[in-house]
């Protein structure tokens, strides 16, 4: 077996909370924060520590606004973000692919 799609697995990708979290994105548009904190049962803390993350990675974009003058957070993928979650994808897919030849 070829280790190296392992060894190529984005590691900001890579973790469970961030890989639900751009699971949500690639399959909307745009979600807000209490969508996405609600879909995927996390705490504020722990979602806003994610988020940081992968907006230092340039893979989400962030926009506050207000709606009805309450605070309105919402995240969509960059182009850079789409594209490392599809090359995150094809990865998976090649290690599956490796693993069932045997």
């Amino acid at each position: 077996m070829n280790p190296e799609p392992f060894l190529q697995l984005d590691r900001v990708i890579h973790e469970k909370g961030r890989l639900a979290i751009m699971s949500l994105l690639a399959a909307s548009p745009q979600l807000s924060f209490t969508e996405m904190r609600g879909a995927l049962s996390m705490t504020d803390g722990n979602l806003t520590d994610h988020m940081r993350t992968l907006n230092e990675a340039g893979y989400i974009s962030v926009t506050k606004a207000f709606r009805d003058r309450r605070p309105l957070t919402t995240y969509c993928l960059t182009k850079e973000g789409r594209k490392a979650f599809s090359d995150y994808i094809d990865l998976l897919e090649e290690i599956v692919r490796q693993t069932r030849k045997k």
